[in-house]
């Protein structure tokens, strides 16, 4: 008999805005198909269209961790939804993992109780260099610095509480940057925002940025 834990549960949240030229599947089918080609992550997909925006009390119950990408439809999120997955993760220990534009998810938020807003954006599709600046810290396990060819820029300042690890810092060429990877223990939860995932570019699919996906997933679950 297998000694071994059971799979990290996680479902992908999108509101599916992104388009399908760029990613066929989603922005939440290219994380599960990420997470998914791990041994030990179970990733399943939700979006805004799906009963109960796919967050109902039965999916949230049953996952260790939440990803979230959100862009144009912030405001669609119920309150009720929103209110759930913050006590999900401040009372149940939940993960969570909003990326990208989902700085201004209403779960996100709540979560963090904060504006989260940004002092900048441009979206030229520059590239955007990305370094490790916690190397020791899980999600960076087996990170290298690396770019990210074609990107939309935010830029400082980042109005969120101050993390607790800052893991990767994004340069872009304006000379703007930005804190790109930020860890917070929120109650009984873990929350990471990763700042990479505009919807027109293919930077799910970089393979550099798949392995920080998976990390993430394990941390956010508390089992690295």
């Amino acid at each position: 008999m297998s000694d071994a834990p059971p799979n990290i549960k996680v479902l992908v949240w999108s509101e599916r805005t992104e388009p399908e030229d760029v990613y066929p599947v989603g922005i939440n089918g290219a994380i599960a198909e990420a997470l998914n080609s791990t041994l030990d992550i179970t990733a399943e997909t939700a979006c805004l269209a799906d009963p109960n925006q796919g967050l109902a009390d039965f999916a949230l119950d049953h996952i260790d961790v939440l990803f979230w990408w959100g862009h144009q439809k912030h405001g669609d999120v119920t309150d009720k939804n929103t209110d759930r997955i913050a006590a999900r993760v401040r009372d149940g220990g939940m993960g969570f993992v909003p990326i990208h534009s989902a700085h201004y998810a209403k779960p996100f938020k709540a979560v963090l109780d904060a504006e989260c807003g940004l002092g900048s954006v441009r979206g030229d599709g520059k590239p955007e260099k990305i370094t490790v600046v916690a190397p020791d810290h899980p999600i960076a396990k087996g990170v290298q610095d690396f770019v990210v060819p074609e990107t939309e820029m935010f830029g400082e300042p980042f109005a969120v509480p101050e993390p607790d690890t800052v893991v990767f810092r994004s340069d872009f060429e304006g000379g703007e940057w930005f804190r790109s990877g930020c860890c917070w223990q929120v109650g009984a939860g873990r929350t990471f925002y990763f700042r990479p995932g505009h919807e027109t570019f293919m930077i799910m699919q970089q393979d550099t940025i798949r392995m920080i996906l998976q990390n993430a997933a394990r941390w956010a679950a508390g089992r690295t």
